[in-house]
């Protein structure tokens, strides 16, 4: 089995990635707040709180504020998880190598699968948002027609323009190398967390309404009651609350990475839950009005609008722009170092070509270059068929949901066999590492029952979500459906009779 602790006397980080059997081969020089900006950035709630604000007030009014704090309760107990796992296992990949570590070559295979392709939706969906807002900020970014709605052909197909330019961007940026990448990510984050503060500076001070405004339960959508509207509007935190484990997967790239990376898991994590949560907040506080429609259909940019004249709301809208562009970054960075990992494994078909690292850049551009031009493909779909592209990003949370059971669930199973062993929760040199210690077993346990509450949620078959304007009632069964093809496809693809080239052995 491979050793979570370095020998006596071992401390070098290029040593303890060889104690696993890898060669450092990528770029080792990333600190702690590049680290840090590789979670925030693939949560990045300037981002998705622009896309999904409406979302969640559409379905239950202003108390869908408290599906945030529940669902980042869930999802901290998962990252406390993924925190103790980067301690003892900093390897690229993260997702991929832990589950292979805990669960076995099956599971892990399948983990790492899942993972990749809801990254490259995620990351096409990223892309996709540069619709919402560049046209606003100047008409001459709607090249295609004249309605900017992402609803409508124009828009469908102007978003698809921006979205591909961006991953050309993002593409030779994963190229060139990540330091490069890490020094525009942390520039990225950086403008993310002033515009965060500033936006809702600015939401606080233009307040209608007390903060008490987020138990108003009027605005439900759905026949079920309220309860039921609740439970649907919690989709959005969903939604956005994913990828702080990103740290994770540039252990290899980090310095320290077994402090480093479980640090900044968390810190990602609850940095995005206050500041998406404060947001929220803000937003009801300073919205013009809660029954207009307007804050349902048009989500923050209306209550920015509202409240802040040019130029200083075309300052924030450019923000905003930023923070799209370094998500789609972090994001594409992250699948990169994913596919890198399991073709170095020799999981992969093309597996010699995608492990490739070029000496220069210390990067592996193959990976990067698939992963963007497949995302480009992806954006394709969404001309004509927004309903369609809107179904794949509500699907591709699922499956990394339950990329993430298949981390939890085989960690909790090693638990209750004896994990992780005294002498793994130090280092070599005696220094001790990061460890839930007794509360290991009720955490991993509470992650394990949240992580299978969410996927029930969020794979119903919901018209509301799937097929809102009810033209394809198939697209209800998406979820099911696509994870049950994702399954199949990846049952045809597993590498069977090639002897894995640096096994581990199950095991207390």
């Amino acid at each position: 089995m491979s050793r979570a602790v370095l020998p006596p006397g071992r401390q070098d980080d290029s040593d303890d990635l060889r104690d696993f059997g890898y060669d450092q081969q990528l770029h080792r020089g990333l600190g702690t707040f590049a680290s840090f900006a590789a979670g925030f950035s693939f949560v990045s709630i300037l981002t998705t709180i622009f896309q999904l604000f409406g979302l969640g007030f559409s379905f239950a009014g202003p108390a869908f504020f408290w599906t945030w704090p529940v669902v980042f309760l869930g999802q901290f107990m998962v990252a406390l998880c993924f925190a103790e796992l980067a301690a003892r296992y900093p390897i690229s990949g993260a997702i991929y190598q832990w589950s292979r570590r805990m669960g076995g070559e099956i599971v892990g295979w399948f983990a790492g699968w899942f993972m990749v392709i809801a990254q490259i939706v995620t990351a096409a969906a990223a892309a996709i948002a540069l619709q919402v807002v560049l046209p606003s900020i100047w008409s001459g970014f709607q090249i295609v027609g004249t309605d900017t709605a992402l609803t409508s052909s124009d828009g469908a197909a102007n978003a698809v323009l921006l979205g591909t330019a961006l991953l050309v961007i993002t593409t030779t940026i994963n190229s060139i190398g990540v330091n490069v990448m890490a020094r525009i990510n942390s520039i990225g984050v950086t403008c993310e967390i002033v515009g965060v503060v500033a936006i809702v500076g600015v939401f606080l001070t233009h307040a209608q309404r007390p903060p008490t405004v987020v138990f108003d339960t009027g605005g439900a959508a759905v026949d079920s009651g309220y309860i039921g509207a609740w439970i649907v509007s919690g989709l959005m935190a969903a939604y956005v609350m994913v990828g702080f484990g990103s740290a994770g997967e540039l252990a290899e790239e980090t310095k320290n990475p077994r402090r480093v990376a479980p640090r900044t898991i968390r810190l990602a994590l609850s940095a995005s839950a206050l500041g998406g949560g404060l947001m929220i907040v803000g937003a009801l506080m300073a919205a013009p009005s809660l029954t207009d429609g307007r804050l349902a259909t048009e989500g923050l940019p209306y209550v920015i609008g509202s409240v802040l004249s040019s130029p200083w709301g075309t300052v924030l809208l450019v923000d905003v722009v930023i923070a799209i562009t370094i998500c789609t970054l972090a994001i594409q960075t992250a699948a990169t170092r994913l596919l890198f990992s399991m073709a170095r494994d020799g999981r992969l078909p093309a597996s010699r070509l995608l492990s490739t690292v070029n000496t220069t850049t210390g990067t592996p551009i193959a990976p990067a270059v698939l992963i963007g031009a497949t995302c480009v493909l992806v954006l394709v779909l969404n001309v004509g068929n927004s309903a369609i592209f809107t179904t794949l990003s509500s699907v591709c949370i699922v499956l990394i949901y339950l990329a993430y059971m298949m981390v939890t669930v085989p960690l909790l199973l090693r638990r209750l066999r004896g994990w992780p062993h005294p002498t793994a929760n130090v280092d070599s040199a005696g220094a001790p590492l990061f460890t839930l210690g007794r509360f290991g077993l009720p955490v991993n346990l509470l992650a394990v029952v949240y992580g299978a509450v969410m996927v029930i949620n969020l794979s119903w078959p919901r018209a509301e979500i799937f097929d809102p304007t009810g033209d394809y009632p198939l697209l209800r069964w998406a979820a099911p459906v696509t994870v049950a093809v994702v399954v199949a496809v990846g049952v045809a693809c597993f590498p069977r009779g090639r002897t894995h080239p640096n096994p581990v052995r199950i095991g207390a």
